[in-house]
């Protein structure tokens, strides 16, 4: 896996719907670890984590993996006021778009 700094950083570069994309294959990928889940298992971005079988401690460590792995910061709240995958990309989505505008 390449370092942080330089999957951010490329992340960065990309236009926003590109960006989008690949957020969404991160957090899928995330998700369907913790879930247990095969690669080519539909795992859907509109249904609730908790709707999915995910627990508050799974959720947590998602979070923690995903901010490692973009440093950025996801408020807690973010995960529990919008809890589905979709809204999360949208989300982490914006926060990269607003910290390179910001950079």
């Amino acid at each position: 896996m390449p370092p942080v700094d330089s999957t951010i950083q490329r992340l960065r570069e990309l236009p926003r719907p590109e960006l989008a994309e690949e957020i969404e294959t991160i957090a899928l990928e995330k998700f369907r670890a913790v879930l247990l889940m095969d690669e080519s298992e539909d795992l859907p971005l509109d249904v609730s984590y908790f709707d999915l079988g995910l627990t508050s401690l799974r959720l947590t460590e998602i979070r923690q993996s995903l901010e490692q792995l973009l440093d950025l910061s996801i408020n807690v709240s973010v995960l529990f006021n919008e809890p589905t995958i979709g809204h999360l990309v949208d989300h982490l989505t914006q926060a990269i778009t607003d910290q390179s505008q910001n950079a």
